[in-house]
Parts: C-alpha cells; sequence; structure tokens
C-alpha cells in the first residue's frame, strides 16, 4: 500500500512538468454509445465513484470539482481533495447533484445515471449538464476486453476535457514507465481474485481490471474464460481448480483480514495451498476497478508476489 500512495504522489506532481497543449473546443465525443459535445472546459464537475474522483485529482483538478460521492473509501492524502465537499456516502440523487450547480457529471458506473440515482444522462444534457462514465463500466455498449491502453485513453480523454492535455500525457508517461518497470512473473502460476461475497464468491472474470492486473502480474486467472469483468463463482469450482495465489480485495465493508478468516475457516476452502501457506495478494478496493491507481497496484502487487514461496 505505501508503494501505491507513494506511486501516486509521483504521478501527481510530474503532471505538472510538460509543455502545454490547448484543446479546441467545441469537443464532440462518444462516451459509451452517448454523443457528448463539451463546449468549454468543466468549471464544476462532480466524481462519482473513487475511480472518477482520483482521476480529476491526479490530473490536478481539485479547484473544478464541485463535491464526490460514493467513494469506495478514503482518497489518498497524496492527491489532496479533502477540502471538496462529500455529496453523499452512497448512489446520490439527482437532486443533491443538481444543487452543487455541476456542468460536467463524471461516474464510475454507468448505473451512477439511473432516474433514482444522478439522473438520467438525456435529461442532465436538456439542464445543460455534460455527463461521463468510465468507459470501462460500460453497459449500453459492451466494452472491449480492458487494457492498460485503454486506461491510458481515458486518461487522455479527459485530459482533452478539461484542457490539461499536457497533464494528462506526463500521467501516461509517468504511469507507462511504473508499469514497464514491473516483468511478469515465470513461475506459471494460477490466482483467482477475490471481491467479495461469503456463501457465493464474487470473483474476478476475463475482462475488466482484476484480468488485466493478474495479467500483468504474470498470474493465469482461473476465471479468464468468463467474458465478464467479475462473476459469481462457487467454493467448489475455487477449491478444483486450487489456485497457487489468492488475491484478496480489501474493501471497508468486506476486510482482506475478514476474507482471510472466512478461508481459512471454511471446511473446503480451509484446505486450499494458498490458505494454508497464506499465498496472499492484497489490494485495496478503490485500486480493483479501471482507474489510475491499477499501475501502482501492479507495482505493489509485485513486490508482493515476489516475496511468496512455493
Amino acid at each position: 500500500m505505501r508503494h501505491s500512495l507513494s506511486l501516486l504522489a509521483v504521478l501527481a506532481a510530474s503532471a505538472f512538468a510538460v509543455p502545454s497543449f490547448a484543446t479546441d473546443y467545441p469537443l464532440s465525443l462518444d462516451n459509451c454509445g452517448f454523443p457528448l459535445t463539451i463546449k468549454a472546459a468543466p468549471e464544476r464537475a462532480v466524481a462519482i465513484k473513487s475511480t472518477a474522483a482520483e482521476l480529476l485529482l491526479s490530473l490536478g483538478l481539485g479547484e473544478h470539482m464541485a463535491g464526490v460521492a460514493f467513494l469506495d473509501g478514503p482518497l489518498p492524502p497524496a492527491l489532496g481533495g479533502t477540502d471538496i465537499p462529500v455529496l453523499s456516502e452512497k448512489l446520490p440523487s439527482q437532486e443533491v447533484v443538481l444543487e452543487t450547480e455541476p456542468d460536467f457529471v463524471y461516474g464510475g458506473w454507468e448505473s451512477n445515471f439511473a432516474a433514482d440515482g444522478a439522473g438520467e444522462r438525456q435529461t442532465l444534457e436538456q439542464l445543460g449538464v455534460n455527463s461521463y462514465v468510465a468507459p470501462a463500466a460500460c453497459r449500453s455498449v459492451k466494452p472491449a476486453k480492458l487494457s492498460f491502453d485503454m486506461l491510458f485513453g481515458e486518461i487522455a480523454e479527459m485530459g482533452q476535457i478539461f484542457n490539461v492535455e499536457d497533464k494528462a500525457a506526463a500521467l501516461i508517461a509517468e504511469q507507462k514507465a511504473a508499469l514497464g518497470s514491473v516483468a511478469p512473473d515465470k513461475r506459471d502460476l494460477t490466482a483467482v481474485w477475490y471481491s467479495s461475497g461469503t456463501k457465493t464468491p464474487y470473483v474476478g472474470a476475463g475482462s475488466n481490471a482484476p484480468a488485466m492486473i493478474m495479467e500483468a502480474l504474470g498470474l493465469k486467472n482461473i476465471f479468464a474464460g468468463v467474458d465478464e469483468g467479475w462473476t459469481s463463482a462457487s467454493w467448489e469450482a475455487i477449491v478444483d481448480a486450487n489456485p497457487d495465489v489468492i488475491v484478496l480485495v480489501d474493501a471497508a465493508w468486506n476486510s482482506a483480514e475478514a476474507k482471510k478468516k472466512l478461508l481459512a475457516e471454511n471446511p473446503i476452502t480451509s484446505k486450499l495451498d494458498a490458505v494454508i501457506n497464506q499465498r496472499y495478494l492484497v489490494l485495496p478496493f478503490p485500486a480493483s476497478e479501471a482507474g489510475v491507481r491499477n499501475v501502482p497496484a501492479v507495482v505493489d502487487m509485485a513486490t508482493q508476489l515476489a516475496g511468496l514461496s512455493f
């Protein structure tokens, strides 16, 4: 975790050290099948979910953020943002969002934009508010299997929208360099990504951030054949696969330690080699979804993986 946050600090600081570029407005984009026309750089953005908030902060846009909501954990201190109003611990209503007089709403999930949530995208557009969904979280249009290049594309696009292309370019360069410093493990290890759940484990499948991160680490995901980001599995299937490594997502509502306890006490999973030998990799929940924390997570988890004995 310490490695992840220090890398984020470097990335945030370095985003100011390249020649400037200027966005040519109006900017026309297609976002999850929804056409956008950005007439000027947003001045009052609302970020829903940690991935959205952390990307804007990594680009130095804290002063242009009217509020954040539905965060998955504390914002990394290196990114700042502690003075930005928290609109809601959960998904905010359209009324709560509109009270901030936003001109842009950035959602980490497409489901954030519902009538009983932040508001439907068409409705917000009619009110003069642009909206953007993290491309990896599209549902109206099924996204391709996530890659780091796609993630860097989102950073670049946000740089265009906010007229900070120079900062976006610097952030991408730093992340590419950090990613390039990681050599995939050569031990032909298998792994399961345990996100949540007790009776029914919710695991990383073959097409989103878990798959992307495990591939970068050189791990073979036992659920790679499932064409989804995450999927419901069974303990029996996991036991049958007997993965060498278990990735644990550390969330406030379902901590890594709670997961370890469950795995050790469950009569079925307690027999897994990875459980017996404590072969765990841990990452915080905000790093488990597509965002600026993915690369720092790979760097940190590679160090953890190198320390495991087989």
